[in-house]
């Protein structure tokens, strides 16, 4: 193998003699090759590559989800203190008053997830 890619002058593959000598090849190369071989392996990689697929797109949706959720809270707590609490409250009086209001929005949301 080593005269061989000598010989072509081979892009991606390496071929080294001795103790901790062998055959390397970026593994685009090794994947084909693995595939052509086999038949097995081939459809392994192809599920292999599928199930990653789908576990990124599920990943995506909850992170789409997660960013929304940031969004429309920071909208929700900017409106009610923009039309619900007035200036001369205290403390706990206003944060009193955004419990409630989220509370009211949160049971709001789940009447129209069913």
């Amino acid at each position: 193998m080593k005269e061989w890619v000598e010989k072509t002058n081979v892009i991606g593959i390496i071929s080294k003699a001795g103790r901790y000598g062998g055959t390397y090849a970026h593994k685009d190369i090794a994947f084909e090759f693995g595939m052509w071989i086999s038949p097995k392996f081939k459809l392994l990689l192809i599920k292999e590559f599928e199930r990653l697929k789908s576990e990124e797109q599920k990943q995506i949706g909850w992170n789409a989800k997660r960013e929304l959720s940031k969004i429309n809270y920071r909208i929700h707590t900017d409106a009610i203190k923009q039309n619900l609490v007035p200036t001369e409250l205290t403390k706990e009086q206003i944060n009193y008053i955004y419990s409630e209001e989220m509370r009211y929005l949160s049971q709001i949301k789940e009447c129209l997830d069913y």
